[in-house]
């Protein structure tokens, strides 16, 4: 896959991280499959746009954030969080 789809991948892994949920946690909240969530992590999987808003309404986060890794863990406050 390309490094875009790696990096997204890592984004999301990184914040997932942060907040201290499991992918059957994070695809819970974004009502996706938790293997599915897997495969973006590891970046084998292409998101599609409605996917890449799930996560990020999941995280409480603009899109931007997950579409830039600089800024994926950048702010996080998951203490405001479920």
């Amino acid at each position: 896959m390309s490094g875009l789809v790696r990096e997204f991948g890592a984004a999301v892994r990184r914040i997932r991280e942060t907040y201290g949920w499991s992918q059957e946690q994070l695809a819970e909240y974004a009502e996706l499959n938790r293997s599915y969530v897997g495969e973006i992590e590891r970046g084998a999987a292409i998101a599609s746009i409605v996917t890449v808003d799930k996560l990020a309404r999941a995280f409480q986060v603009p899109i931007e954030r997950l579409l830039n890794p600089a800024a994926a863990t950048a702010e996080v406050d998951p203490a405001s969080l479920r």
